[in-house]
């Protein structure tokens, strides 16, 4: 498992918090289902570049970013549709549309892919922020550990409203029996999926990082240092800057 510490923070962090973030780290190094270790931690570095793409600054400024050509400036280890979804989902990810969906997948993206990519994103932009808001540098990205990919995809899968297919929690057969955990299955969970780990991964790191599903909705007691509605507060404002329709 890799190692992880908040030594550095100017207080302390809850013991559950580290180890979750060491479960995540743990995951990004390894094999996904449609990319090898080295290539989700190049993912996770480009995530990570893409804050300081002078093209995406660009568009993120224009009254369209459609209306802006040119390159991103990447770290040259992943191909160009990997890093466009990298780069927009980062930095612009309200204007997404479902015409450059269909670019990118008609550039040789499959939608597995492009999941497993929204899961290694979303789990680097949650432990960076993370380390920023307890004022510390992010962490080293993990070394990359050894394997393939598993080309898994589930069987139950079938396309919905979403822009990829997803597993609905009655098709979930015995392998995906755990990710719904006898919930309606609301679509952010159901919108990674097609790649389960990345669900398993990302809700690991949700719950902790925020709370549990059942301790949700149970409003008559606390479980963090700060209450229902602050927490619902501050996740509100959030959503709003960061342009989340959902």
């Amino acid at each position: 498992m890799t190692e992880i510490n908040y030594d550095a923070a100017p207080f302390a962090v809850r013991a559950d918090l580290t180890a979750a973030h060491a479960r995540a780290w743990h995951r990004l190094a390894r094999a996904g289902a449609w990319f090898t270790g080295a290539e989700r931690v190049a993912i996770a570095a480009e995530v990570r570049n893409a804050t300081a793409c002078p093209l995406c600054r660009e568009r993120k400024a224009a009254l369209s970013p459609y209306a802006v050509d040119g390159e991103h400036q990447s770290l040259g280890a992943l191909g160009a549709p990997i890093v466009e979804v990298i780069h927009r989902v980062r930095t612009d990810p309200g204007r997404l549309t479902r015409a450059w969906f269909d670019g990118v997948r008609a550039d040789g993206l499959s939608d597995g892919a492009y999941v497993e990519i929204i899961g290694v994103l979303a789990t680097v932009v949650a432990m960076d922020t993370f380390a920023r808001g307890i004022g510390v540098e992010p962490l080293p990205l993990p070394r990359a550990m050894d394997g393939a990919p598993t080309n898994y995809r589930p069987a139950g899968v079938k396309q919905g409203p979403a822009w990829v297919p997803w597993i609905a929690p009655e098709d979930a057969g015995d392998a995906e029996a755990d990710l719904y955990g006898g919930s309606t299955g609301a679509h952010i969970r159901r919108a990674l999926s097609l790649v389960p780990d990345e669900v398993r991964g990302f809700f690991d790191l949700v719950e902790t990082q925020y709370l549990p599903g059942p301790a949700m909705r149970d409003f008559d007691r606390e479980f963090r240092a700060i209450d229902h509605a602050q927490i619902e507060l501050i996740a509100g404002r959030v959503s709003a800057l960061n342009g989340c329709v959902y």
